[in-house]
């Protein structure tokens, strides 16, 4: 009677402790099937980009480059959209910093020969650039059309050059003679003496990069 009884509490416990431990066998599993769920989802995951550029924003060509960029206008005529939209004699009428280079193509007569070019390239000097030149000489050179011409077509190259091309470059001006161009990256020179301060700036016809000194021809 005593054996029978004692057979009879095991079997009661073991049938009391079986579905505590199916409970924390299935318990178990489904926080297994989670974390594997987890783990699959943060590896399928594309990887955060924490500078906020985006993963295309190294070095794109596509884009304005140098320390004087900062100087152009946020929004309107003047600004890297406005300028797109016109030609490029038109587009430089509209940045400030241009004003002295507007006035010198307007007095050689080259407007509509800027504006009607195609797929050009213009290395377009600063007031400050032009401010480098003694003002009598300046003076004189704005008063002497055929010089003046001579100048501003030098500064003017008859194919669009994007900025790899201006890394060990020599190209043909519309002066007839040549200019060279040596750089990498977003750091450019122009004849081993005007450095582009603002790059590969678009406008409807041409590409322009603004330069810190007006480019002399050697002739």
């Amino acid at each position: 009677m005593n054996a029978r009884i004692r057979r009879t509490a095991v079997i009661l416990a073991a049938a009391a402790v079986l579905p505590l431990a199916l409970t924390a066998c299935s318990d178990s599993g489904s926080d297994s099937t989670k974390s594997d769920s987890a783990a699959e989802s943060s590896a399928s995951a594309p990887a955060r980009d924490d500078s906020g550029t985006g993963s295309n924003s190294a070095a794109s060509t596509d884009q304005p480059f140098g320390t004087a960029c900062s100087a152009v206008p946020r929004s309107g005529a003047g600004s890297f959209d406005g300028m797109a939209q016109d030609p490029v004699a038109t587009a430089a009428s509209n940045n400030p910093a241009l004003s002295t280079l507007v006035t010198a193509v307007k007095k050689a007569g080259l407007v509509d020969t800027l504006n009607n070019a195609q797929n050009i390239t213009v290395f377009a000097p600063t007031n400050d650039a032009f401010a480098k030149i003694p003002k009598a000489t300046l003076d004189k050179v704005l008063g002497d059309k055929a010089q003046l011409t001579k100048i501003l077509t030098y500064h003017v190259v008859g194919q669009k050059l994007d900025p790899k091309d201006l890394e060990n470059g020599s190209f043909d001006t519309l002066e007839k003679t040549k200019l060279t161009t040596t750089g990498s990256g977003t750091s450019y020179s122009v004849n081993d003496s005007a450095k582009v301060v603002c790059g590969n700036v678009r406008t409807s016809n041409a590409t322009v990069y603004i330069v810190d000194s007006v480019l002399m021809p050697a002739n």
